[in-house]
């Protein structure tokens, strides 16, 4: 969506119907396709406002002029990659921060943060919090990149924010449970 309007005007595109094009347009090309029905019909359930109720043959069209304001690039670039190419360059063959290190990834496409901010930083942020978690001394390795260490210790605060605030209590947990108890 941002890309699109780096490219067209706001008043050319209406938000209410490139958001959800490009919903649908990403999900197709993370290949993991959402039916163009099925997101027409939550936009209608969520949607009170008559004048934003969109339809399929609407999202259909308005995906060709999304992919024509991007030129058909529809490349996306995601932390994995630079996180393994980093491991590597630091040397860091230890299984349990590799995992580590991979599952704070994942739990950044939670937050904001991959529309904020470059692959390459999530992914040494994530290196951070794993190095500190793990104690591994990998300082020097940080020193010797031309990084900004004071935005990469901002994204890693980011991360632990976002594990703080949507930490699960036991009690919400066991509550969780109980409802599952199914009693014939």
């Amino acid at each position: 969506m941002r890309c699109v309007y780096t490219r067209k005007s706001m008043s050319e595109y209406d938000p209410r119907l490139i958001a959800p094009t490009c919903l649908y347009l990403a999900s197709k090309a993370e290949e993991s396709t959402v039916q163009a029905r099925l997101l027409v019909f939550y936009i209608k359930k969520l949607n009170s406002d008559e004048k934003y109720r969109y339809e399929i043959k609407e999202i259909l069209e308005m995906e060709m002029k999304i992919l024509e304001a991007l030129n058909y690039y529809l490349v996306v670039f995601h932390p994995y990659r630079t996180l393994a190419q980093l491991l590597q360059d630091a040397g860091i063959n230890d299984m349990s921060m590799t995992q580590l290190s991979w599952g704070l990834v994942n739990d950044t496409y939670k937050m904001d943060l991959i529309l904020i901010h470059p692959p390459y930083l999530i992914a040494l942020a994530c290196m951070y919090i794993a190095s500190v978690h793990r104690e591994k001394d990998i300082t020097t390795w940080f020193e010797e990149l031309s990084v900004d260490m004071n935005v990469v210790k901002n994204i890693s605060m980011e991360i632990l924010d976002f594990y703080e605030n949507y930490k699960i209590s036991d009690e919400r947990i066991n509550a969780a449970f109980s409802k599952l108890d199914f009693k014939p």
